[in-house]
C-alpha cells in the first residue's frame, strides 16, 4: 500500500513537551509544524494561547496535555485545566488517567476522572485522547494480567466518551534491575490490542518510540490514526528523500 505525504503528515501530533524546552524552541516547533503540515502540535499547557496565535489559519491544530505526565491530579484540577486550555485555543486534549487508581481496581474513579475531562472538552468542541500509559501496566494489576488491564481501560475510555485511546506519555520511565530508567512506548502488541478492543468510533494514538518513517508507517498499518512524535522533521524528510530517489515507488512495511 502506498501513502501520500499528506496521509502521513496528518497522522503526526508534533510533540513539544520536553520540560527543558524554552519559549524560543516552542515557537520554532510551531513553525516547523506549519512547514511540514502535520495534524497538530501537542504543546505545554502554558503555551497554548501563544501556539493558537502562531498556528491560526495554518490548518495545524493546537493540542495540549492534562494531568501530565503522571495523571495523579485531582479530577477537578484536570477538569479546570481542560477548561483553561480550551479557552486558550486548544482543540485536542491528551489526558493521563490516574494510573494508581487503575492498578487499585477503582474503575468507577477512573471512569469519572476521564468523563470529567471529556465532558469539559466536548462542551468546547475539543476532542480527547486518553493516555493509559501501557509501560506501567505490563505486569497487570487489580486482579488482571497486563493485557487484561489494558483492555479494561480501553473499554472504560470508550464508555467515558474518549475520542482516542493513546498508548503512552513518552515519559513513563520504569526502573530497570540495573538502576537505569527506560520505557518502550508504543509497541505493536499494544496497538493491535487497543485497536481490537475499541469500537471503530474510538481512534488509537501511538506515542513514544516512533522515531523514523518505517515506524510511522507501521503504526498506521496497525490501525493508529495519530502518532505523537518529536522526530517529525527526520520522519517527513525521509519521505521526501524517498520520493525523490524512487519516484513512484510504494511506501509500506518500511520500504519505498
Amino acid at each position: 500500500m502506498s501513502y501520500s505525504y499528506e496521509d502521513l503528515a496528518k497522522m503526526i501530533d508534533h510533540s513539544l513537551l520536553h520540560p527543558t524546552m524554552t519559549d524560543a524552541e516552542l515557537e520554532a516547533g510551531c513553525q516547523a509544524a506549519v512547514k511540514y503540515g502535520v495534524a497538530s502540535v501537542c504543546i505545554k499547557p502554558y503555551y497554548v494561547a501563544r501556539a493558537a496565535q502562531l498556528l491560526e489559519g495554518s490548518g495545524v491544530l493546537v493540542g495540549t496535555v492534562i494531568g501530565f505526565p503522571h495523571g495523579s491530579n485531582l479530577t477537578e484540577v484536570k477538569r479546570y485545566e481542560t477548561e483553561l486550555a480550551c479557552r486558550d485555543g486548544a482543540v485536542e486534549i491528551d489526558m493521563v488517567i490516574n494510573v494508581g487508581k487503575a492498578l487499585s481496581g477503582d474503575w468507577d474513579y477512573v471512569q469519572k476522572d476521564i468523563e470529567a475531562v471529556c465532558e469539559e472538552s466536548h462542551k468546547h468542541g475539543a476532542k480527547v485522547k486518553v493516555i493509559i500509559e501501557n509501560d506501567y501496566l505490563a505486569n497487570g494489576g487489580a486482579g488482571l494480567d497486563g493485557d487484561g488491564i489494558k483492555r479494561k481501560l480501553c473499554q472504560i475510555c470508550e464508555a467515558a466518551g474518549a475520542d482516542w485511546v493513546k498508548t503512552s506519555t513518552g515519559f513513563g520511565f520504569i526502573k530497570q534491575p540495573s538502576g537505569q530508567y527506560s520505557y518502550q512506548g508504543a509497541t505493536e502488541h499494544d496497538l493491535k490490542l487497543m485497536r481490537e478492543t475499541c469500537s471503530p468510533s474510538v481512534q488509537v494514538k501511538a506515542a513514544g518510540g516512533v522515531r523514523d518513517l518505517p515506524g510511522l508507517i507501521r503504526v498506521r498499518e496497525l490501525g493508529a490514526s495519530r502518532c505523537g512524535a518529536s522526530a517529525t522533521q527526520a520522519i517527513l524528510d525521509a519521505y521526501q528523500a524517498g520520493v525523490e530517489s524512487e519516484s513512484g515507488g510504494k511506501l509500506g512495511g518500511g520500504g519505498y
